[in-house]
């Protein structure tokens, strides 16, 4: 089905400016919109003085993915998860290679998918939870949280963010989510040149935040040649991670292929990658995986005390689980993992 047959909902997150204006609340850009436009994000609308959520039931992707493609390592190893997402983000990443959705999304086809319908997908057994991820979720927060609550109790529930958001969204999320996946792309410098953010602190907010909150944290860093690769700075990113979440917090260190508007930078070196590694192995990070490198060894899992094989994938896939009650069965060092591991990947994979 296409086409608007839902009507937009109406988001308690807003204030009025005054007469027909609204600050948005949602994220840290604050979009001051007048009657009738909409915010930086695209699918946040002021409608005769009061903000509405434009793509509210209305996906523009629903997949089966492997929960490893998130990525997410330590949840439910093995597990599928039902993708959605809507059209729309509150960044303006020059290198976005979902683009087409995010930013550029005239003429994207929506689907109609109202919560209870998604959630039926997990009642059906088509899946084992939800990930709102491929655009930035924040912004179909309203449908995402009815998601959740339609879901099963036992439905595993994450985001995959840019984690710009404002503590009280981080605040309104916490309690339904199981687990997030926060990008953290560089220094300030880069956020200003390459994402359309003036300041990334309220990024660095959210990630301490949500560690906070008893949600299940992994961070994510798209390294791009000449531009966020230098030493001295993927060394401050990850002494930043070990020291403000810990150094069990699992970090993927993602190989950059050219996209959108970024595409005369050469893909990243796979020696670059492993240097990146190797520096987050420096600064204290227990559990560091390659990304965008399918077949390499640092897309495993191994006790960072005894060094035994746990967890081996292959890309996206799972080939072996080997724990036991949740620890290393060679020297019992317990292994942060959240929920009950699935074993090798189902193999459920469609797109609808």
């Amino acid at each position: 089905m296409t086409g608007e047959q839902l009507p937009p909902r109406e988001t308690e997150h807003y204030e009025t400016v005054e007469a027909d204006t609204v600050r948005c609340l949602i994220c840290p850009r604050t979009c001051e919109i007048p009657a009738g436009e909409r915010g930086v994000c695209g699918v946040r609308e002021n409608r005769d003085g009061r903000l509405y959520l434009t793509t509210y039931g209305r996906a523009v992707s629903t997949s089966i993915d492997p929960i490893e493609k998130k990525p997410l390592f330590h949840v439910a190893p093995g597990a599928d998860v039902l993708s959605v997402a809507t059209k729309g983000c509150n960044l303006r990443c020059d290198f976005c290679q979902n683009y087409r959705i995010a930013i550029e999304y005239e003429g994207v086809t929506e689907h109609e998918r109202p919560p209870e319908e998604l959630a039926g997908r997990i009642e059906a057994g088509d899946a084992d939870g939800m990930a709102y991820t491929y655009t930035e979720p924040t912004i179909f927060m309203e449908y995402a949280l009815d998601t959740m609550r339609a879901s099963p109790d036992d439905a595993l529930q994450v985001f995959v963010s840019n984690g710009y958001m404002r503590p009280e969204t981080v605040d309104t999320l916490a309690p339904h989510l199981d687990a997030i996946n926060i990008d953290i792309k560089g220094d300030r410098e880069f956020y200003r040149k390459h994402t359309g953010i003036p300041d990334p602190e309220p990024i660095f907010e959210t990630v301490e935040r949500f560690a906070e909150r008893d949600v299940h944290l992994e961070v994510t860093n798209l390294v791009i040649p000449g531009e966020n690769d230098d030493e001295a700075s993927l060394r401050d990113r990850m002494e930043w991670i070990a020291d403000a979440v810990g150094t069990e917090t699992p970090v993927h260190v993602s190989r950059f292929h050219p996209d959108y508007k970024l595409t005369d930078v050469p893909p990243t070196p796979i020696e670059t990658i492993e240097r990146a590694t190797e520096i987050a192995g420096e600064a204290g990070l227990e559990y560091v995986y390659s990304g965008n490198v399918p077949g390499h060894e640092s897309e495993s899992t191994y006790c960072p005390d005894c060094g035994r094989l746990l967890i081996e994938r292959e890309g996206f896939a799972v080939r072996g689980i080997d724990l036991e009650d949740g620890a290393c069965p060679n020297c019992s060092r317990e292994i942060p993992i959240h929920g009950t591991p699935r074993g090798p990947s189902s193999g459920r994979r469609r797109v609808l």
